[in-house]
């Protein structure tokens, strides 16, 4: 049984989410869950559900990091934080992934020097999924885990991703796209252009430059590479529009209320598009390249967030992920020097 370490007092509104969503994932999936946090506050949640005969437990942590804690302080003083009693737990081979709804730059840092980095990993990247005009996911790495990067390190991310997207995803043979201002090899930054060299010859199916237009549209990549300072800005552009539009078409049903008989078609065709578009759909973002498996979902995750996180999580596990990131850049290390 796949075995998840949940930090349960990471999120905005926890534990309660917390215990919700590993509630619907042990029942859903079969994976043993360890509950991790202020053992009081988590028991009076639980009682509050019928969980009996599912795989969870619960592992005390007195700390917790808040969200307003600047990451490099909280991994310093509270050492006995959810997250890191999580993240020991995972290093000493009691769970096999850590998800945290909690501090993201926090997380991010207790998962890199806690459980540290794959072998031929230099930088661990943050992967978050967006929705596309298809019906699919494409996935944009880095999102935030690195503000400066190199070339190497966009050829890991590329390999990375890749592999992350086949095992969750389940797609053969994902196309791999370079973010940059024009498709032409010769337009972008000197990054961007000296990484694209050093995409085309590896053995994944790297299809060139791509704009930020071509996101969405999941016509031209399903993994999308870029440095984190870019793919953050991205991020928290493409949420900031979703909740534009999202909030901006509610308004619109609400108004037209005088056509009253599609009243009810119309709130179902709204429930429909903020379910594709929704975070909570996705399971959170990866954080590839560490030791272990680490998962870190938003801060605003409801259950089904959670839930998902968790799946991802143990997907990524079943998947030997790592095993699969350690074999394929040793070979693509082999490619880039031959």
């Amino acid at each position: 049984m796949t075995t998840v370490a949940l930090d349960a007092m990471g999120g905005d509104h926890a534990p309660r989410i917390e215990i919700e969503g590993a509630i619907l994932a042990a029942r859903e999936f079969g994976v043993r869950v360890l509950l991790v946090g202020r053992p009081e506050a988590i028991k009076a949640e639980l009682a509050r559900h019928p969980h009996r005969d599912l795989a969870l437990e619960v592992v005390p942590a007195t700390e917790v990091i808040a969200m307003s804690d600047a990451p490099g302080v909280a991994f310093r003083k509270k050492r006995n934080s959810s997250a890191h009693v999580a993240a020991h737990l995972v290093r000493d081979g009691k769970a096999d992934a850590l998800v945290s709804a909690g501090n993201t730059g926090a997380v991010m840092a207790v998962a890199r020097f806690v459980l540290g980095t794959l072998p031929s990993v230099s930088r661990a990247a943050l992967a978050a999924p967006f929705p596309t005009a298809r019906g699919g996911v494409a996935v944009i790495l880095d999102v935030g885990a690195n503000v400066d990067s190199r070339v190497e390190h966009l050829v890991q991310f590329a390999v990375m991703g890749e592999i992350y997207y086949r095992t969750v995803f389940r797609s053969r043979r994902p196309r791999v796209g370079l973010l940059s201002i024009g498709e032409e090899e010769s337009k972008g930054n000197e990054l961007v252009r000296e990484a694209h060299n050093e995409l085309k010859p590896l053995p994944i199916q790297f299809v060139g430059n791509v704009e930020g237009r071509d996101v969405f549209t999941g016509q031209v990549a399903d993994v999308i590479v870029c440095d984190g300072f870019i793919g953050n800005i991205a991020l928290k552009i493409s949420e900031g529009v979703a909740e534009l539009i999202s909030g901006k078409l509610k308004e619109a049903l609400r108004s037209s209320l005088s056509a009253q008989v599609g009243y009810v078609l119309s709130k179902r065709a709204y429930a429909e598009f903020r379910r594709k578009i929704d975070y909570a759909e996705s399971g959170g973002a990866p954080l590839l390249g560490v030791r272990g498996v680490c998962v870190i979902a938003h801060g605003r995750s409801n259950a089904n967030a959670i839930k998902n996180a968790i799946r991802v999580a143990a997907e990524m596990v079943r998947g030997r992920v790592n095993e699969r990131i350690e074999r394929d850049l040793s070979a693509a290390t082999v490619s880039l020097n031959t």
